[in-house]
């Protein structure tokens, strides 16, 4: 299942911790943490309170999930090491001896990172290149092979693209979505009405 190419790029790759130790830091920044960033960002992105901005939490959320699916399915199907299970690596972060393909983190990036892109949001290149970095970084930090993260990227951007497809092409999926946002801003609105409603005095 691994290719001698496909050893021999992340040979390249992951050496370079050795020769560029300075940016070590910044890979296992985007390694481990910035899907943080993107959390954040959906977070934000969601209570702007704009329609358009949650349908695209929704749309980047089911991408995800589909995504996060299909790689389960294919990593107990296709079952592959880790890289630093069966060779000898320099390993920047710890991680579990699990399913190193695909990668997970390449999924999540780039199903975010492409529906954010299809949306038209301003920092829309800021995103892709967050996704490659977090990807890149992921071998050179020793834990993924080149073609766990190749793989990964495309089921991440596959799933984007057929959930933004669905939403506007398909009648019940969009009648779907709108009805759970209008339920909940029915919500937010009572909460947001009730706890900025002046107390009455008793005294």
């Amino acid at each position: 299942m691994l290719s001698n190419l496909d050893y021999q790029i992340f040979h390249l790759i992951n050496e370079q911790a050795n020769t560029f130790a300075f940016l070590n830091g910044v890979m296992r920044f985007f390694a481990e943490d910035f899907q943080y960033v993107f959390a954040l960002a959906l977070i934000l992105y969601w209570f702007s309170r704009n329609k358009l901005n949650r349908k695209m939490i929704v749309s980047a959320v089911v991408s995800t999930c589909l995504g996060m699916g299909i790689s389960f399915i294919i990593g107990h199907l296709m079952y592959r090491d880790r890289p630093f299970v069966t060779h000898a690596v320099i390993q920047l972060i710890k991680h579990p001896a699990n399913a190193s393909f695909p990668s997970d983190h390449a999924i999540g990036a780039f199903a975010l990172a492409v529906t954010f892109w299809l949306y038209g949001k301003k920092f829309r290149l800021f995103w892709l290149a967050a996704a490659l970095l977090i990807s890149f970084s992921r071998i050179w930090a020793g834990v993924h092979y080149p073609s766990d993260i190749a793989v990964g990227a495309l089921i991440g951007t596959l799933c984007a693209v057929s959930t933004r497809y669905l939403l506007l092409h398909f009648k019940r999926p969009q009648q779907l979505v709108n009805l759970c946002l209008e339920l909940y801003e029915k919500a937010e609105h009572k909460i947001w009405n009730k706890s900025t409603k002046p107390q009455s005095d008793d005294a």
